[in-house]
C-alpha cells in the first residue's frame, strides 16, 4: 500500500476506535444518571430562572424563587448520590483527556494528561449543594445566576467526560452562548479552586 492509503485507513481505524470510546463512556454515564431525575431537573430550573428574570411583578417573581427552592435542593441532593454512585467506576474508566480533542483510549496510555471524572462529579455535587442552601446569603436575582453557572459547568465537564473538551466547549457556546471560562468566573469561590484544582490547573 502506498502512503495515502496507509494514511487513509488509519484514520478510518482511529474515527471507528474513538467512536468506540464515546459509546461507551456514553453508556457509562447514562447508565449512572438514568436512576436519577437531574436532567429533568436542570431543564426546570433553566426554564424556571428565565421566567423569574424576565417576570416584572415583584409578588411573581418571589412566588417562582420559592418555588425553584425545592427543586435546586433535589438537584443538588441527587448530583450528590450520583457522585457515590460513579465513585464505584473503576479509575482506568473513570479518566477524562484534558486536551482539546483526543485520540481513542488516550486515558489508559496517557494517565497523567486526564483528570478523575469521580472528583470532578463531586466537586460540582459540592457546588450545587452550596447554592441551593445560598450558604453565602445571596439575593434570589445573584444565587440564580450563580446556580445557572454551576449547572452549566456540570453539563459541561459531563459532555466532556462521553466526547472531548472541544465537543463540550462548541455545545456550551452554541446553546447558552457561554464558554466555559465564562462559567468557571460566576461560580462560587469554593467550586472554582477545587475545580481548577482537579484539572491541575491555576486561576488566571
Amino acid at each position: 500500500m502506498d502512503g495515502l492509503t496507509v494514511a487513509l485507513v488509519a484514520v478510518i481505524v482511529m474515527y471507528g476506535l474513538r467512536a468506540k470510546e464515546t459509546r461507551e463512556r456514553i453508556q457509562l454515564l447514562g447508565a449512572h444518571l438514568q436512576s436519577f431525575e437531574i436532567e429533568r431537573l436542570l431543564e426546570q430550573l433553566h426554564t424556571g430562572y428565565q421566567r423569574a428574570l424576565s417576570e416584572q411583578q415583584a409578588g411573581t417573581r418571589e412566588l417562582i424563587w420559592q418555588q425553584l427552592e425545592n427543586a435546586e435542593r433535589q438537584l443538588g441532593r441527587q448530583a450528590q448520590e450520583l457522585t457515590k454512585a460513579f465513585a464505584q467506576v473503576p479509575a482506568e474508566r473513570a479518566r477524562v483527556s484534558k486536551w482539546a480533542g483526543t485520540l481513542p483510549y488516550v486515558s489508559r496510555w496517557l494517565p497523567q494528561t486526564c483528570f478523575d471524572m469521580r472528583e470532578m462529579l463531586a466537586v460540582h455535587a459540592q457546588g450545587l449543594i452550596d447554592t441551593a442552601q445560598n450558604t453565602e446569603g445571596l439575593p434570589p436575582k445573584q444565587k440564580a445566576f450563580r446556580m445557572l453557572a454551576e449547572m452549566l459547568l456540570f453539563q459541561h465537564s459531563c459532555h466532556w467526560f462521553c466526547k472531548s473538551r472541544s465537543v463540550a466547549t462548541a455545545r456550551m457556546v452554541l446553546r447558552h452562548q457561554t464558554a466555559p471560562e465564562q462559567a468557571v468566573d460566576a461560580v462560587s469561590p469554593r467550586t472554582r479552586e477545587a475545580y481548577l484544582k482537579v484539572l491541575g490547573e491555576q486561576a488566571g
